[in-house]
């Protein structure tokens, strides 16, 4: 149901995988839309799965945890401690590791998703939900910053300290572009760059394997085996990446929540 049809090779030239193998056809295809997808529904499967292990680690709390509980305490006393408290600190991070810890798990399924076999389909390599999770990210630390600043947050932002006021105009161009434009577009097409990236180069190896072995040649039927290693390496590298984004994602929305509440110190 899932899995991504590669396409078909033959002996006499390499037909590459492409950007419509990785974004597969609607389920319920309506209008000229393109429907419910199965990235729509891993996408809705991912929220089941995160709500269930949770749920499961935390339904019997005990005072000496067993090996569920203790995963999930673990999960997110990583979020809690490592990046909301690290990075946001004080008594502030506390209202935000809600926040944080739904993103890094949100993220981190959805990415994992393309190195399970038969599924091998990261939700993010389609660009619509990493803009929708940087859009909710850049409305939030806004209002965060106008909440605790004012409007004058936005001069905070804009105008750093102790730049002298002839270079001002020089500067607060570029600040202003820095931080509201480019922030948000980096955020999101970081994501889904790496994981478009990263899988498509694994379909590509697949598919110049499948077409090396149709060669007569032997020596390019032998050469199938150095594809694979390669392809076995960026397999790895690849689900190496999906839990790193997964992290910087979040991480950047924890520098960047801790941005706009004390903006008035940076």
């Amino acid at each position: 149901m899932f899995a991504l049809t590669l396409p078909a090779q033959d002996s006499g030239s390499f037909n590459p995988p492409g950007i419509d193998e990785m974004h597969l056809p609607a389920i319920l295809p309506w209008g000229a839309a393109d429907g419910f997808s199965k990235q729509m529904l891993l996408v809705i499967l991912s929220v089941v799965i995160i709500a269930a292990f949770f749920v499961a680690a935390a339904r019997k709390g005990q005072l000496v945890p067993g090996k569920l509980q203790f995963a999930g305490e673990s999960a997110y006393g990583f979020v809690r401690n490592g990046i909301a408290k690290d990075i946001i600190g004080g008594k502030d991070f506390i209202k935000y590791v809600p926040l944080l810890f739904s993103l890094f798990f949100f993220i981190l399924v959805n990415n994992i998703y393309g190195a399970i076999p038969v599924i091998q389909l990261p939700s993010f390599s389609h660009v619509g939900g990493a803009y929708v999770l940087a859009g909710l990210v850049y409305v939030t630390w806004i209002v965060i910053g106008v909440k605790k600043n004012g409007i004058r947050y936005f001069k905070l932002a804009t105008v750093p300290s102790g730049v002298p006021f002839y270079i001002l105009p020089l500067v607060v161009p570029i600040e202003i572009i820095s931080n509201f434009v480019v922030r948000p577009i980096t955020h999101s097409l970081r994501l889904f760059a790496t994981m478009l990236a990263g899988h498509l180069i694994v379909m590509i190896a697949g598919s110049g394997i499948e077409f090396l072995i149709a060669q007569e040649n032997v020596l390019l039927k032998g050469t199938s085996l150095l594809v694979l290693a390669g392809a076995v390496a960026m397999y790895m590298l690849e689900a190496l990446i999906m839990v790193l984004q997964a992290y910087v994602f979040t991480l950047l929305t924890a520098i960047y929540i801790e941005g706009a509440l004390h903006a008035d110190s940076h």
